[in-house]
């Protein structure tokens, strides 16, 4: 089969378009033909190798697995005997290390929503996910609370403020000029430009803060939370340590300041994309896609989504 293969850290230009072995079916999975896959910032810095935490656990000097990408969907060829989730011919979703290839072997799969393309649902399993756990896991979030998504036009940020908007939050979205009208649509009520306006600096409070972007710095951001507020800090964050600095730093202002702040790396479920799926067919969240582009160019499609400038997500399409 056709598959990106990565065989050393660097830019994406080196990257390539390879015939590699199908994979295996084993009793606990299904094989999935990909008919599109999607970009999220974990893949570039798997490219990279950057911050060193990736390196531990991918491979020191090169990848111990040459297969690129996550997300996926597609329709499924053939199921495991043990694995009852999904039929032959189902149109589904889900995650699984190697998604940049005509076929991945998985368990990490569900029904696709009925309202989406497969080029629509690829777009969610990780980027919605991570704004599910951020909202509703860490962040708790209740109906009539305020909270505010900072980075609310990249991947993750556009699903949290549909998520937020869809458990009943009242909405503040925070991004660039260029995405103001987009996040907007997606059901935030107040939309600020960070490039004229610092939220940090305002008189409003928040009860929820999720942190896609990255800054201001967490000591400022902190200043916008109502007292029993929560910020919760998503992804890998920035710097050489990765997530490792910032689960650091949020535990030491935990107990300095006594405020509560999480800073967490989505452990996904197949109850995470099930509950997702329910959202989506309500009309409650959809999918924001900036870009697609066919497999042969995964590379310009991870170099455009590692220069943030990206609305929404980015899409592979294989078929």
């Amino acid at each position: 089969m056709k598959a990106i293969v990565q065989d050393r850290y660097g830019p994406p230009s080196h990257l390539r378009l390879d015939d590699v072995e199908k994979p295996d079916l084993e009793e606990d999975r299904a094989l999935v033909r990909v008919h599109a896959a999607s970009v999220n910032a974990g893949d570039w810095r798997r490219v990279r190798g950057t911050p060193f935490i990736v390196r531990a656990a991918e491979g020191w000097r090169r990848p111990r697995y040459p297969l690129l990408g996550v997300d996926f969907a597609g329709v499924v060829e053939s199921v495991g005997a043990n694995f009852a989730t999904v039929r032959v011919g189902d149109e589904v979703m889900g995650f699984r290390t190697g998604a940049f290839a005509e076929y991945v072997a998985t368990r990490m799969s569900v029904p696709k929503p009925s309202n989406l393309s497969l080029a629509e649902a690829a777009a969610v399993p990780v980027a919605a996910g991570t704004a599910l756990v951020a909202l509703r896991d860490k962040g708790q979030l209740q109906p009539g609370q305020r909270v505010l998504v900072n980075g609310a036009g990249g991947g993750v940020g556009s699903f949290a403020v549909q998520i937020a908007a869809a458990l009943g939050g009242e909405v503040t979205a925070v991004t660039r000029g260029a995405h103001v009208d987009l996040v907007r649509s997606l059901g935030a009520q107040r939309v600020i430009d960070y490039g004229r306006d610092d939220f940090t600096r305002r008189d409003e409070r928040y009860d929820l803060i999720v942190d896609v972007g990255g800054t201001p710095r967490m000591g400022a951001q902190l200043r916008a939370l109502a007292p029993d507020g929560v910020l919760v800090r998503v992804g890998a964050g920035k710097g050489l340590l990765g997530p490792l600095g910032g689960f650091a730093a949020a535990s030491l202002r935990k107990r300095l300041v006594g405020q509560p702040v999480v800073s967490f790396i989505a452990n996904l479920t197949p109850d995470h994309l099930l509950a997702l799926k329910d959202l989506i067919e309500a009309g409650k969240v959809r999918p924001v896609i900036d870009r697609t582009y066919p497999l042969e160019q995964v590379p310009e499609a991870i170099a455009y989504l590692e220069r943030e400038e990206a609305a929404g997500k980015v899409v592979i399409t294989l078929a």
